[in-house]
């Protein structure tokens, strides 16, 4: 049997350094929130995959799905000779996102082609060029999707030049100190000094940020883009790739506000560990591509589609939603009483089971403990953990734990972040 050690250095002779990882364990085999790695260490995950397995790891009702679609075909391309079950998750998400107006959906592989088929549709829909996007949102490493992407390092450093007409705006996030306020300032800065409004195609936005750091867009800020879209003719297009399927108690985050997208992406948890993603917008904007001008040789994979319709099934099943605002209550209870142990916690905050945890010094907000952020990593795996960190000041640790996850295997994985903090970090008196 192969160590960790040994994979190790195999990895590093024969994989680009530049497809990182979090921790140099190799895993073996794995069930819903659990992972054993190669040399037969247990771990759970609260990383689910980076959000892709909200239905846990090996789910019977997803592996079922996939097994039987492998006994009938894998691969004769939607575009050449097409198949009904894409058809039938079309229709699916049609119907579930949060869009009143008919919709019409497409597939792809991954969050990024998503993302910059979205913003395709939209400059075709428009005929405009311009797109906004948010500091510290995350939408790929294609070319297009780091342009789009809002944190320079490690994504946008030495990759450039990016396409061009993509414009920043500040995410609120009343923790670092931007206000809705400040940020629609920012947006109709934007209008005023860069970019007529008339001119911009799409504004992206994820409703809750995910590598930026778990923060939320309040409802009246989305009131607000929503306003500002209609004024001015522009696609608004909520990035659901890491909030969506019932991460934050709703199935796309956005539904907490109320406020209409044009367009939504989806990927990661759509499909329960399987590479999928879709686009599903608007009709009279979905139309006006031509055909041939979306889609890709795998993209709508029939397995993928597989997986994605029982993950659809278990929404309902196993009450994903409910599961989630119960799992949030848990941990962030949890989270809160270790607050009031320790002055490196800042903040807790969390929309669902989306939930993160910011590291500072001394209690201070304008200190971010980014040093203390990867011990804390590390520390974890050492003892079994698997955690992930994010964030614009790479400080914050993010909980992605799957939905399906026992209460009894939550609690031992909450009781060996107790465990590592105390390894890490000098605990101060609790209040």
């Amino acid at each position: 049997m192969s160590s960790n050690q040994q994979w190790q250095q195999r990895r590093e002779a024969a994989v680009a350094p530049g497809v990182g990882n979090a921790l140099p364990v190799y895993i073996a085999r794995a069930k819903n929130a659990e992972l054993w790695d190669v040399e037969g260490k247990r771990y759970i995950d609260f990383a689910s995959g980076i959000a892709v397995l909200n239905t846990g790891h090996n789910h019977p009702k997803v592996i079922a799905a996939v097994q039987a679609q492998l006994e009938k075909f894998t691969h004769p391309c939607f575009q050449v000779t097409p198949y009904g079950s894409y058809v039938e998750l079309a229709e699916k998400l049609n119907a579930l996102v949060p869009i009143q107006a008919p919709t019409q959906t497409f597939f792809m592989n991954s969050g990024a082609e998503a993302v910059e088929n979205a913003i395709k549709v939209a400059r075709i829909a428009t005929g405009r060029s311009a797109v906004i996007a948010f500091r510290g949102g995350f939408h790929g490493r294609t070319l297009l999707g780091m342009a789009l992407t809002g944190k320079v390092q490690p994504y946008k450093k030495g990759y450039g030049p990016f396409p061009a007409e993509i414009y920043h705006v500040p995410y609120p996030a009343a923790y670092l100190g931007i206000s809705d306020d400040d940020a629609l300032a920012a947006l109709d800065g934007i209008f005023a000094a860069d970019v007529a409004a008339s001119d911009v195609a799409a504004i992206i936005i994820e409703p809750v940020q995910g590598e930026g750091g778990f923060y939320a867009a309040s409802t009246a800020f989305l009131q607000a883009l929503r306003a500002r879209c209609d004024e001015h003719g522009i696609v608004l297009i909520a990035d659901e790739i890491q909030s969506g399927f019932c991460r934050t108690g709703k199935t796309f985050a956005i539904e907490h506000s109320g406020v209409e997208p044009d367009i939504v992406t989806m990927a990661k948890s759509l499909a329960g560990g399987f590479p999928l993603s879709a686009v599903t917008g608007k009709a009279h904007l979905m139309q006006k591509a031509l055909p041939g001008g979306l889609g890709g040789t795998y993209a709508g994979s029939p397995i993928g589609i597989a997986a994605a319709l029982a993950v659809l099934d278990l929404i309902e099943e196993a009450q994903l939603n409910a599961r989630a605002c119960q799992q949030s209550e848990h941990v962030v209870n949890y989270l809160q009483r270790l607050a009031e142990q320790w002055d490196c916690i800042g903040e807790i905050r969390h929309c669902g089971a989306m939930i993160a945890m910011e590291l500072v010094e001394a209690g201070e907000a304008s200190r971010p403990a980014k040093q203390l952020t990867q011990a804390l990593v590390q520390e974890a795996g050492r003892q079994g953990l698997v955690l992930l960190s994010c964030g614009v000041r790479a400080n914050v640790i993010r909980f992605l734990i799957p939905l399906t996850a026992e209460q009894e295997i939550v609690t031992e994985g909450l009781n060996l972040l107790s465990s590592c903090l105390t390894m890490v970090h000098n605990p101060r008196l609790a209040k």
